[in-house]
């Protein structure tokens, strides 16, 4: 669908720029949400005779929206989710899921708004931005955890999915038995060792 941005909007285009979308994102989003119109004869005069208007009505939303970016920019929210050993999910963290948090948190952001390209899948500490306005983003952290305490222990620095965290075991170390090629050696136990191997090779010619 060839559609008119009433607003710039990321990657697509600057205000009055006309440009193809898909029709689910334009029903869906562009124009419900009064960020686009349907590229035809009529629109195309009514924006040139509202640019004016729709000028300053943008200014007012990317206002609105900065004020928004300045609260959360920065801010982090714990996510508490269920997970096995190794930190994956029994399920995922979506956008709708981030956009149902921010909304309890008292920031109204829709899902069309969380730039996030797949779900989040393990736990840790996850950066998300947010696209507030076609030029206003704010980027927030996500601490994905089993618990409360939990994320805490990340929020400190630890990380959880390590060797250490899950079983009680330094994964620093090398196990045991492991040969290291590229160790050093001392030069001192090899020549202790080489005048007893020197015996050990006279013995042997004498018998």
């Amino acid at each position: 669908m060839d559609v008119i941005l009433l607003e710039r909007i990321g990657r697509l285009g600057q205000m009055g720029d006309t440009v193809k979308v898909k029709d689910g994102y334009a029903r869906n989003f562009l124009l419900p949400q009064g960020k686009a119109l349907r590229a035809n004869e009529a629109n195309k005069k009514r924006f040139e005779a509202e640019r004016s208007t729709l000028v300053a009505r943008n200014e007012e939303r990317k206002s609105e929206a900065q004020k928004i970016a300045d609260q959360l920019s920065g801010k982090t929210f714990i996510v508490v989710r269920s997970a096995g050993e190794t930190g994956q999910l029994y399920g995922s963290v979506a956008a709708r899921d981030i956009s149902a948090l921010l909304n309890e948190e008292g920031f109204s952001v829709g899902r069309n708004q969380v730039d996030l390209n797949l779900p989040i899948k393990t736990i840790g500490l996850h950066k998300v931005t947010l696209v507030l306005h076609g030029e206003v983003d704010a980027e927030i952290e996500l601490n994905v955890a089993r618990s409360a305490e939990e994320a805490e222990r990340q929020a400190a620095g630890e990380t959880l999915t390590s060797a250490d965290a899950i079983y009680g075991v330094d994964d620093s170390l090398p196990a045991d038995g492991f040969f290291d090629p590229d160790a050093e050696f001392d030069d001192e136990d090899d020549n202790r060792r080489a005048p007893e191997e020197a015996e050990g090779d006279e013995d042997e010619a004498k018998d």
